[in-house]
């Protein structure tokens, strides 16, 4: 996709509701020193609510959101983006269960933070960097790392994408699956 987007661009994959803590992340995106693009991909109740946050935090001309997307061209919008956010928040009913867009990103090199709701932290292992959920500062703080530190970047887009490679492909998948069938059967 031609987005035309020239600066430093933190990427958001999924649905825009509240339990995937969308507006933690304009928050701590609103704090940041450098000025940053902020592109969000998906459709939910808090499109219009967005919008308007970011007109009152004074960084909406930053913000560019594209509905929704066919799975097939997720690496096409993961390439334009040069960190993905998954800033899930536990609730009551909900709790991020895996966070499936963490793997795409960093099969792409796309270098990602998380919160620590549910499995982020197991999905991401060392290959990024772990925020308390809910906390717009702590996230704040980690977007500033990864924008400051080019070999930090670096070193996590590749150290991601070696361990996709090693836990998360089909195989790798199939493998562990029939694993666990055969201990269920024995």
């Amino acid at each position: 996709p031609k987005l035309g987007l020239d600066n430093y661009t933190i990427g958001y994959i999924g649905r825009l509701v509240n339990e995937k803590g969308v507006m933690d992340l304009l928050g701590a995106v609103s704090k940041l020193k450098r000025k940053v693009n902020f592109l969000l991909v998906g459709d939910g109740e808090l499109r219009h609510k967005i919008t308007i946050e970011g007109r009152r935090l004074g960084i909406s001309e930053q913000i560019r959101i594209v509905d929704a997307i066919p799975s097939s061209q997720v690496p096409e919008y993961l390439n334009c983006m040069d960190c993905l956010v998954l800033p899930s928040r536990t609730t009551k009913k909900w709790k991020e269960q895996f966070g499936r867009v963490l793997i795409e990103a960093m099969a792409c090199k796309v270098p990602v933070i998380g919160s620590d709701s549910g499995e982020i932290p197991n999905v991401i292992g060392d290959c990024g960097l772990i925020f308390r959920e809910g906390n717009v500062n702590d996230l704040a703080s980690k977007l500033e790392l990864l924008i400051n530190d080019y070999d930090l970047r670096v070193e996590l887009a590749e150290r991601g994408r070696q361990r996709v490679l090693k836990h998360f492909t089909q195989e790798k998948v199939a493998k562990e699956t029939y694993k666990i069938y055969q201990k269920m059967l024995s």
